[in-house]
């Protein structure tokens, strides 16, 4: 696909004279283009719900969710995998960014890295059928993607491909192409604006609404957070305090005893058993507290 056949790189009429405009006027109209990404990405739920259904297949029998990206998309990525550990207690390799470049890309150009499709299919080395491979590219055709994509593809893998690109090249290789139609950037061609906008938006409500399906959340309370540091422990004795009504001192106490695993304290307030019995439970449940709590009622 040649460039001047992508959305992303095509002249924003809106944004002509942008180097003209008072300062106000310019954030006006950065802030007015960014309003329409949340009602493109709303265009894409029903893709989303089966990238999520994905995931959650994926998680529940042992694999993996990969993200490739490069770029932008790439550092939205890695961005979203790194925060969903400490967030939701998750296991080191259970959501994996791959990035074209490596970590060095992270916070500088690696100059050609999203060319090279030989590279993707390398990172793409360890994929498994019992994965979800999701592709994040703006353009929808970046090479790197594409080879990771297609290997994805090759060993049995559910794959998706997140663009802003309707007709992305890559969808071919995509079981699940969600495609969010962000049009031209203010700045043409700068897809760390709408395009990226919409990647980070579209990333966080697959992951997050795949950690509510495997029973990361009680209600809508973060219930698997690491308390790490001194703000993560209050936030967990607050967090016990609302989903049980039982005093501060109680709660810290169950964290005490539950070797400071929440869902394990959470598990014993609600159904009055203690550490090793709610524990037992959690793991017969696949990690459902709701579900670890009808176990034991």
């Amino acid at each position: 696909m040649h460039v001047a056949d992508v959305p992303t790189e095509e002249r924003n009429p809106a944004s002509m004279d942008l180097d003209a405009l008072p300062l106000s006027d310019l954030l006006q109209l950065i802030n007015q283009q960014d309003q329409t990404v949340p009602k493109a990405v709303a265009a894409v739920l029903p893709q989303i719900e089966l990238a999520v259904l994905a995931g959650v297949r994926a998680l529940r029998s042992g694999g993996r969710i990969h993200y490739f990206g490069a770029g932008t998309s790439g550092r939205a990525a890695f961005a979203d995998a790194a925060e969903l550990r400490p967030t939701f207690s998750l296991e080191p390799d259970q959501v994996v960014a791959h990035v074209a470049g490596g970590l060095e890309a992270l916070w500088s150009a690696v100059e050609q890295a999203e060319d090279d499709d030989n590279a993707g299919a390398r990172d793409a080395a360890e994929v498994t059928a019992k994965d979800l491979v999701i592709g994040v590219a703006a353009s929808g055709a970046t090479p790197y993607v594409g080879g990771a994509l297609r290997h994805a593809r090759s060993v049995g893998a559910t794959t998706a491909l997140i663009s802003s690109n309707p007709h992305a090249p890559l969808h071919e290789f995509a079981d699940i192409p969600i495609a969010v139609e962000t049009g031209p950037e203010v700045i043409t061609g700068s897809t760390r604006m709408k395009a990226g906008t919409a990647a980070k938006l579209v990333l966080t409500t697959f992951s997050t609404a795949v950690m509510v399906r495997i029973g990361r959340t009680w209600s809508n309370l973060m219930v698997c957070a690491v308390p790490s540091n001194a703000k993560l422990r209050q936030r967990a004795v607050r967090t016990l305090m609302s989903a049980t009504g039982l005093p501060a001192e109680v709660a810290q106490q169950a964290i005490a005893q539950a070797g400071e695993e929440l869902p394990v304290a959470l598990v014993m307030l609600l159904s009055s058993v203690d550490a090793r019995t709610a524990r037992h439970a959690l793991t017969d449940a696949q990690g459902m507290v709701a579900d670890a709590v009808r176990r034991l009622s």
